[in-house]
């Protein structure tokens, strides 16, 4: 009698069900970290929105200046060049040898004063001949005045000696015309240059002499841009500094505008005129020249400090709050700079009265940090 003996191959349906138990194992396991995980995360949130909220900043200590509109003077800055009023160089009108010199170099002379003299001797032997034809036509009509009441001489007589008395009278004088002319005489009262003749030279006329300058008084001329031509008017105070002087300061006045425009340059020429007494500038030397204009009420002015430029533009610090004086949260303000002045700057946007401006420290706080103010200096500080 035979026995069935059942193969061991007909035992892998257990190892299948202990492999099956292990992924469930595992999937189990990673359904509890990530409960775990997120529980965690959920907490760590949840204690964040109901814990203590993280200590804010300290202020930040700043100098600060509160806003308040000033007058503020304005005025054309430009290059001008100086000139006398009265000016000339010395020449003679007509030609001859030089028989005297009558003035050294660098003397001051007065107006009418004799400084060269020309040979003259030929022209005053003909003027004594001219005066003695002058005197006989005298005679002559003096006699003739006489007769012509009796009869013994015509009127037609009568006025041919009228007429020769005025012939020798204008002779006379067409040669005192002629030896005034072999003279040199200061037009004006002035100081003389350096001696261009020297004694017996030949004198063309229009050869140099000397230069005369009278320069108590100057022209600074000068030109302003088109835009400007509406604030100009004579009158006007003009401030002169040169490097020759320097920290000395000098006044003129507006004497002309010129009525129109260079077509060039679309400049305005303006001239002011001005004193000067003790001849401390000359003639020809560059200036700086300052128009000064009616000054501008209501403009808003800060330290040149406050003011912080980048490429989009100017910006400056400004303290927002309740009490901005004192402290604050910081806000930066974009802003429009009008004019410079020396260290100071006019803003025309961006900024009201009694806006709080930081003008030192502003470097160290970042756009909306406590800051606290710990100095507002007066208007008088701050220029």
């Amino acid at each position: 009698m035979s026995h069935y003996q059942p193969s061991h191959s007909n035992q892998s349906p257990p190892i299948a069900t202990h492999s099956k138990s292990r992924k469930l194992l595992v999937a189990g396991i990673a359904l509890i970290l990530s409960v775990a995980v997120f529980a965690a995360l959920f907490s760590w949130r949840l204690h964040r929105m109901t814990g203590e909220p993280p200590p804010q900043r300290p202020p930040v200590a700043v100098s600060a200046l509160q806003i308040v509109p000033v007058e503020v003077g304005s005025s054309i800055r430009a290059v001008g060049s100086l000139r006398a009023v009265n000016e000339v160089m010395l020449s003679t009108e007509t030609a001859g040898r030089v028989v005297s010199i009558h003035f050294e170099e660098g003397q001051v002379v007065e107006a009418g004063s004799l400084l060269v003299q020309l040979y003259d001797a030929s022209e005053r032997a003909d003027r004594t001949a001219a005066l003695a034809q002058a005197e006989l036509a005298e005679a002559h009509l003096r006699r003739s005045k006489k007769l012509i009441g009796s009869g013994a001489e015509s009127r037609e007589a009568l006025d041919e000696r009228t007429a020769a008395r005025d012939q020798a009278r204008a002779a006379v004088k067409q040669w005192d015309a002629r030896i005034e002319q072999k003279q040199v005489r200061a037009p004006f009262f002035g100081q003389l240059g350096i001696r261009q003749i020297n004694l017996g030279q030949y004198l063309e006329p229009g050869n140099a002499i000397a230069s005369l300058t009278d320069a108590s008084h100057l022209y600074v001329d000068f030109s302003v841009p088109q835009q400007q031509l509406r604030l100009l008017q004579s009158g006007s105070t003009v401030r002169i500094t040169s490097d020759v002087w320097p920290g000395r300061e000098f006044t003129a006045t507006v004497n002309t505008v010129e009525p129109r425009v260079n077509r060039d340059t679309r400049n305005v020429n303006v001239r002011a005129l001005l004193p000067n007494p003790d001849n401390a500038l000359q003639p020809g030397l560059f200036v700086n020249a300052e128009l000064v204009l009616p000054a501008q009420p209501n403009q808003l002015v800060v330290p040149s400090t406050a003011i912080q430029t980048t490429a989009a533009g100017d910006s400056v610090l400004v303290i927002r709050g309740p009490d901005p004086t004192h402290e604050g949260h910081a806000e930066y303000m974009r802003v429009k700079v009008s004019r410079r002045l020396e260290n100071q700057v006019v803003v025309s946007e961006g900024l009201e009265a009694g806006d709080v401006v930081v003008i030192e420290g502003q470097l160290k706080v970042p756009p909306g940090s406590p800051v606290r103010v710990a100095n507002i200096p007066s208007e008088k500080e701050s220029e």
